[in-house]
């Protein structure tokens, strides 16, 4: 795209951002162009609760769909809107309602322990959520005489497993791009910058978070890599996020740690896309009023404990 083309999109999304009393939210891993129209980028959670402050009445997510979801349950009196209905994610597609309530039955004294990243059906049906920040501290406010299950990603599970020394029994999902994100992916990089801090999230497998120096959210990972004397660093998450690390601390290197760590449906959200939504209203996200009761009393209670 030319960069008057660019400019001419993003003049007219701030003009009607205005006329629909909107509030633009961009996650971390959302294309460079679309985070730099956001009046708020950040992880899911962070955005939805950053919404739920303003007195926007209207709420553009550049996300995917859950996180549309977690905004209209904490903001049920807003529009929320989506520039693309197909930007889901396919973690939070690993299970659904009904196969977490066939879960319960055959452990129905566990603690149900569910990840942001998962619809609203499965928050509602779950005991308390946790985000990649806080999923260490919201398991261990478990009694230790329960069990948890922990819902969706196996990756998170085994990372808290490991922090904790305390088994989980573990839903089988994972994010498929921090999968594809290997250990010879970073021995490989490591190799060539020595220097490199290697910095992954926790929805890796356990092979590439044995081979960090710090394993963190993407809040967690901006944070340390702001903070840190460290002049290189090797990012273990989708390369989005890349965008704001550079953007944030223009002095230092930041090396992707692999093309493959791209979420496609991320990706999906273009300047026209957002455009577009603010134009037409397009495309609302609607919770049914029980989930999001049900849903609602699951963050809260996470929010209680972090």
């Amino acid at each position: 795209m030319g960069s008057v083309y660019v400019a001419t999109i993003e003049e007219r999304i701030r003009e009607l951002k205005k006329e629909r009393g909107a509030v633009i939210l961009v996650h971390n891993y959302q294309r460079g162009d679309v985070q730099d129209v956001g009046d708020f980028v950040g992880d899911s959670l962070g955005l939805s609760r950053q919404a739920a402050k303003t007195d926007a009445d209207v709420i553009l997510f550049c996300g995917v769909h859950f996180m549309a979801e977690t905004a209209k349950i904490l903001s049920p009196d807003k529009m929320v809107l989506v520039p693309d209905l197909n930007a889901g994610c396919p973690m939070a597609n690993m299970v659904t309602a009904r196969e977490l309530r066939d879960m319960k039955k055959l452990h129905p004294d566990a603690v149900v322990v569910t990840y942001v990243n998962s619809t609203a059906a499965v928050k509602a049906e779950s005991d308390i959520c946790c985000t990649s920040a806080n999923a260490v501290k919201v398991v261990d406010s478990v009694p230790k005489d329960k069990e948890v299950l922990f819902v969706p990603d196996r990756n998170l599970g085994r990372y808290v497993e490991m922090r904790l020394g305390r088994k989980l029994l573990l839903w089988d999902g994972y994010c498929p791009t921090h999968q594809r994100i290997l250990p010879e992916h970073v021995t490989r990089l490591k190799a060539q910058h020595p220097a490199a801090v290697v910095v992954v999230h926790p929805e890796c497998v356990t092979e590439t978070i044995k081979l960090a120096d710090h394993v963190a959210s993407t809040a967690g990972i901006l944070r340390f890599c702001a903070q840190s004397h460290a002049k290189e660093f090797i990012i273990g998450t989708e390369i989005g996020l890349l965008h704001r690390l550079r953007k944030e601390s223009p002095h230092k290197t930041f090396y992707e740690v692999s093309a493959f760590a791209d979420c496609p449906n991320m990706k999906l959200t273009t300047l026209e896309k957002a455009l577009w939504s603010l134009e037409d209203l397009v495309y609302e996200v609607t919770v049914p009023q029980e989930v999001m009761g049900k849903a609602r009393v699951a963050l809260q209670r996470m929010l209680e404990v972090c």
